[in-house]
């Protein structure tokens, strides 16, 4: 196929704040996780497919349930409004606990 550019589960962002490796960013409307350390402005790489721990707000997750990405506190959460859905959590946990994230991308 002459169109074909690449499979897309690699990225390019910019990095809206110093980024480090494992750190999720979202770049526009497009979130990934950083795979290696970028500073602030600079272009670095990231996953947007994948599953990964992700720190978590001060909320208790449900395994299943879709996960969105808080850009201002830079941690996934179960609360929609005015945050970014970025794939669903595959297991439930506490309070800041950190949990897995099945990333879909999601438009």
């Amino acid at each position: 196929m002459k169109n074909f550019v690449h499979p897309g589960d690699n990225v390019s962002f910019v990095a809206p704040y110093n980024v480090t490796s494992g750190q999720g960013v979202l770049d526009g409307v497009e979130f990934s996780v950083a795979s290696t350390d970028v500073a602030a402005g600079a272009t670095g790489q990231g996953v947007t497919r994948g599953v990964f721990t992700l720190p978590t707000a001060a909320v208790a997750v449900v395994r299943k349930t879709v996960a969105y990405w808080d850009n201002a506190a830079r941690v996934v959460t179960n609360v929609a409004g005015g945050n970014t859905k970025i794939g669903i959590f595959q297991a439930s946990a506490a309070t800041s606990a950190g949990a897995p994230v099945k990333l879909i991308p999601i438009i």
